[in-house]
């Protein structure tokens, strides 16, 4: 068992100074509660064998002394680190090169009123090793970038690229629309499920690669062997929809997120799938329009933590799938959505919980909801 020497002044992480075994018992007690109306079968959480350095994606900020750090849970107090146990150590070790060389340059630091750099966003593929850094600032120019792109790829010779995300807003929000490639490609390439995904600044793509192959093998080995229409709803980049679209004669991912659905559409023509479209849309606007007229054999929806909404779950029952694949990173949400689409026809019988996040108090879901018999 590790130890966090910051855990309490942080507080992102609940369990990660307590033995990881026991972070999954709790886990399991608050899953079967949670779901106990239903009187399903709450299977037993799908833990990691190394539930460390799983995060492929960090986000710091500095302060005045140019040290890095986290920010505490619920505020923005920074609360500096050396290595964060969630973290792979060569994340840590770009961040470490950076905050050197911000601090050998005097890089202008934001303070929340005034200054440049407002924070660092490293991603990491992690099949291809290859590292993408995000320097988030106020300003459309970084002084110095060249000598900083060469010094930080002489020191971490896996950063792929360097981008400069300008966001000149006064918001928590981290990231800004415009976007200037510092070094390389601006994005970097992951493997997942035997596909290829192509990773920019903006992409939503899950944190805990191992995990995230783990779910969605299982979840897609649920559904029948081949359809004819699959929906994937909330899309993102287009991960599962691409990776199941072998089920189905053709797919049709929905995701509001533009850059995403660029993203999605980049990867389509990577892994040289042809039998799915993308459609850039919100989600509930969207199956509300096309429930009129269309049909589909599945569904998959993997909304965000606040979970979906009753006039997305009316039109999805009205286009009368065989099976609702739900996987959900808000399980209390999920149980709300659950308890409509039972009163309009659909049940479940088993809920297989899977620690996406250790240590912290999260858990993924997933449900496969049919079609109650008449």
């Amino acid at each position: 068992m590790k130890t966090c020497k910051i855990a309490k002044k942080c507080g992102g992480c609940a369990y990660i100074n307590g033995a990881y075994e026991a972070s999954l018992a709790i886990k399991n007690k608050e899953m079967r509660k949670l779901f106990e109306p239903f009187h399903v079968n709450v299977h037993e959480i799908k833990g990691m064998e190394d539930p460390y350095g799983y995060r492929n994606k960090v986000i710091v900020a500095f302060n005045k002394n140019y040290q890095y750090g986290l920010y505490e849970e619920d505020s923005h107090r920074i609360i500096p680190y050396d290595h964060c146990l969630l973290h792979d150590q060569e994340m840590d070790d770009v961040i470490k090169q950076i905050a050197f060389l911000f601090k050998k340059y005097r890089v202008s630091l934001y303070d929340g009123k005034r200054g440049e750099i407002r924070h660092v966003l490293l991603r990491q593929a992690v099949a291809t090793h290859q590292i993408l850094v995000t320097i988030v600032s106020t300003s459309p120019m970084f002084k110095g970038s060249k000598n900083f792109c060469k010094q930080l790829i002489n020191k971490c010779p896996n950063v792929a690229s360097v981008v400069l995300n300008i966001n000149k807003r006064h918001t928590s929000i981290v990231l800004g629309n415009e976007e200037k490639v510092l070094y390389g490609k601006g994005y970097i390439v992951d493997n997942l499920c035997g596909l290829s995904f192509k990773i920019s600044s903006k992409s939503f793509y899950q944190i805990n690669h191992a995990q995230c192959e783990a779910l969605y093998n299982f979840g897609l080995s649920l559904l029948p062997e081949h359809v004819s229409t699959m929906y994937d709803t909330y899309c993102g980049i287009g991960t599962i929809g691409m990776i199941g679209s072998s089920k189905a004669d053709h797919v049709i991912g929905i995701e509001r997120n533009r850059d995403a659905v660029k993203d999605a559409n980049m990867n389509k023509k990577q892994n040289h799938i042809s039998n799915i479209s993308f459609i850039a849309a919100d989600a509930t606007e969207y199956m509300v329009k096309t429930s009129k007229e269309e049909k589909a054999d599945v569904i998959i929806m993997d909304p965000p933590r606040s979970g979906s909404t009753p006039e997305f779950i009316e039109a999805a029952v009205k286009m009368k799938p065989r099976y609702i694949l739900y996987i959900s990173c808000g399980p209390d949400t999920q149980v709300r959505d659950l308890k409509v689409f039972k009163k309009l026809g659909y049940t479940f019988h088993d809920v297989y919980p899977f620690d996406m996040f250790p240590f912290t108090r999260h858990v993924e879901t997933v449900v496969l909801m049919s079609k109650v018999k008449e």
